[in-house]
Parts: C-alpha cells; sequence; structure tokens
C-alpha cells in the first residue's frame, strides 16, 4: 500500500511551501491520509485544569528583534500564530486561539515529536529497558553501514558522523528521499533507507540535523520495550499526567514501526502539559520517571572540535544571547511550531503557526527567540 497520487501532490506542496494560508491550516489541523495512525490514549483520569495565574494575562510585551521593537500582536499577525499557550510556575498566563482553532483542536506536530520521542529514551534508561545512552544503537537495532560504530547519545545529538541533507524544499535530499521512503508505507523501508546512508565523519565528528535519525529513535525504544512507542508514551506520560485529549502519531504503515521524528497531533494545551512536565524534571505526583539530571541534559548544548552545537537530546537550544534565556530549551517544528521551556523563570511557552514555507531562512518573520525572551522578561 502507498499514497494516492493526489495525497502525494499534497503532501509534496506541504514540504515546498506552496500551500495557501488557509489551506495551510486545514493540513495542519486535519488527518491527511499521507500515513497510517495509532492512537496515544489519555486514560480515563481526570483532565489537570491549570490555575490562572495572578499576572492575570500577558504583560504588555516588547519584542526586541532587527532594531526595532514589536508588541503580542505584530507577532500573532506576522509569525502566522494560530495558537498560544503560556504557563508560569505552572499557571496559566495566556491561552489564545485564532483561525478556526480551538483548545479542543489537534494540532500537527511537525518535528515537536522529536523531543517527545526523544522524552521516552530517558524514561526506557530510568526503567533498565536501555542500558545506557551510551550503547550502540546496534545494540537494540541491527542497523548496518557506518551506524555500526554510533552510540545512542551520538544519534541524540544527530552527531553521529553519517552524510546527511535536511533541505525540506530539494527534491534531491536525503530529507525528501526518506520521504519518499516513507510514502511507499513498507515496514522496514525506513530503517533499509538509513543503512544505506554513508558516513562523511567519524562518529561524533560533526553535526547535522538529520530527522532520519529521530526515526531510529523509535525503533530503538520500541525493540527495547517491546512496546510501540505509542503505547509506551500513552502508559509511561500521556495518561498519568492529566491530558485532555487522546493523540494521534503516524506510523511506518499499519501496525509497523512510529515514526518518531514527526507526525504527532495534539491539542495545545496537551503539548502544554508535556511541556510542565519536562519543566518539572520529569516527576509525576512527585515520583521522578527520568534519570536524575536528565532533563538538564537533554536541553544543553555541547562543543564539537570547540564549536558551540546549540542542540541537546532532540531539545534546540536558543541562539539569542540574552541572559533571561540562560538554560532555556526548545522543541521546534518546521512552519512556526515550539514548546519553549524556560526553567529558571517557570516558564512553558507552546506556539502553533502556519507559516509561509519550512524553514524560517526562506520567510518573513518576527524572532522567536526574541519573543520568549520578552515573554520571560514581563513576567519576571
Amino acid at each position: 500500500m502507498a499514497l494516492s497520487a493526489t495525497a502525494r501532490a499534497h503532501l509534496t506542496r506541504f514540504y515546498d511551501g506552496q500551500l495557501l494560508p488557509d489551506e495551510m491550516i486545514r493540513t495542519m489541523t486535519g488527518d491527511t491520509g499521507w500515513f497510517p495512525t495509532r492512537i496515544i490514549s489519555r486514560g480515563s483520569g481526570p483532565v489537570r485544569a491549570f490555575e490562572d495565574h495572578p499576572a492575570g494575562g500577558l504583560p504588555p510585551l516588547a519584542i526586541r528583534d532587527k532594531g526595532r521593537v514589536f508588541d503580542l500582536y505584530d507577532y500573532l499577525a506576522t509569525n502566522a500564530v494560530a495558537g498560544l499557550v503560556v504557563l508560569k510556575d505552572g499557571r496559566r498566563v495566556a491561552e489564545i486561539c485564532q483561525r478556526g482553532v480551538t483548545p479542543d483542536t489537534l494540532w500537527h506536530s511537525c518535528s515537536l515529536a522529536k523531543s517527545i520521542a526523544a522524552t521516552l529514551v530517558g524514561v526506557a534508561i530510568a526503567e533498565g529497558a536501555i542500558g545506557s545512552i551510551d550503547d550502540p544503537v546496534t545494540r537494540y537495532v541491527p542497523l548496518g553501514g557506518g551506524y555500526r560504530a554510533v552510540t545512542l547519545r551520538q544519534v541524540l545529538r544527530m552527531c553521529s558522523g553519517i552524510r546527511w541533507n535536511e533541505d525540506y524544499v530539494d527534491p534531491t535530499s536525503d530529507r525528501r528521499q526518506l520521504l519518499e521512503v516513507q510514502a511507499r508505507w513498507q515496514p522496514g523501508g525506513i530503517i533499509g533507507f538509513m543503512t544505506g546512508l554513508p558516513a562523511a565523519t567519524p562518529p561524533g565528528g560533526a553535526w547535522a540535523y538529520n530527522t532520519g535519525e529521530s526515526y531510529l529513535v523509535a525503533a530503538v525504544v520500541e525493540a527495547a520495550t517491546g512496546m510501540r512507542l505509542t503505547d509506551y508514551l500513552s502508559s509511561r506520560i500521556w495518561s498519568r499526567i492529566g491530558m485532555a485529549h487522546d493523540a494521534r502519531w503516524w506510523c511506518e504503515a499499519p501496525g509497523a514501526m512510529t515514526i518518531s521524528g514527526s507526525g504527532m497531533n495534539a491539542a495545545l494545551s496537551d503539548y502544554a502539559r508535556f511541556g510542565q512536565f519536562v519543566l518539572d524534571d520529569g516527576r509525576i505526583d512527585g515520583h521522578a520517571i527520568l534519570p536524575a539530571g536528565w532533563r538538564d541534559e537533554a536541553g544543553s548544548p555541547y562543543e564539537i572540535d570547540g564549536r558551540r552545537i546549540p542542540y541537546g537530546y532532540m531539545w534546540w537550544v536558543p541562539e539569542l544571547d540574552d541572559p533571561i534565556l540562560a538554560g532555556s530549551f526548545q522543541a521546534e517544528g518546521i512552519y512556526g511550531q515550539y514548546i519553549h521551556i524556560n526553567p529558571a523563570q517557570g516558564l512553558v511557552v507552546v506556539v502553533a503557526s502556519a507559516r509561509s514555507k519550512p524553514g524560517y531562512k526562506r520567510r518573513l518573520e518576527i524572532d522567536d527567540d526574541a519573543f520568549f525572551a520578552a515573554i520571560a522578561r514581563a513576567l519576571t
């Protein structure tokens, strides 16, 4: 089974950045039928309701970017934001939904899913299903080629040394070739494609953002736990932290591996609940389900040959040099998706956008890091 010609054309236009604004909203909120999906059950427990913060809403913002100062309304309009949730110290400061989106709308994660999947590696280590973050990936998944000597830590940091081109709009890029493999709905197709990639440097020798490696996270976690990633997420986190809705996640084929690097659909408030879980150091009812220090390690940059890499365990580190962002990190997805976490300021900020192009270098917008800094400063 594979995608129909119509669905394939729609998928291609999405990655090329060729959808009209209303069409983009429908794509981000609907079941496109591009890939099979699996449910992430919220279970039957009570929904965690956030109390309103005493701030009574967001104070006026001064977003300083490119020598100009913008406010909240500039940001929402210019950056095509459909949903915004701000939590401070576990309480709700703001929840804004527009462009037809409601608090109950399931929104496409894009690469936010990478950070959620990587967090499950920490859960599996804490439970003993995965021995160590420095285990070779081949301990869990029979990968060949350049991955024979790559560790799980190197996969999470995307410094495997494997050659990769992530350009979404280049039909010859590795990312687009992998998308073609996904479109075949072929069990094992992703692992086969990744195994055939050559090494550009020894493991750990270079950083390259690599969506294919984020898919290996599902392969490792599913092999180590004997559970599909969706079921593991549901049983360990989603059904235990008061989520409001079931979520969905793409899989490679019916009954096959979860596509852990993208394709999750969840409500905005549930993305915020997940962010609060991470901010709380992975604690549920006072019990830590992540290894000690995991949050800070996962959200920290590292160095290769003296170069600072603004990336942790599939979490981005803001590149804006502003002291109020110190220690913060964020899940990011194309078209402007964010779960921003600032432990020092007790902040979680979820942004759901429908921007014009996948990458920020090809569109005009207000800098998101400057927006997060403005929120932190306004609520200090």
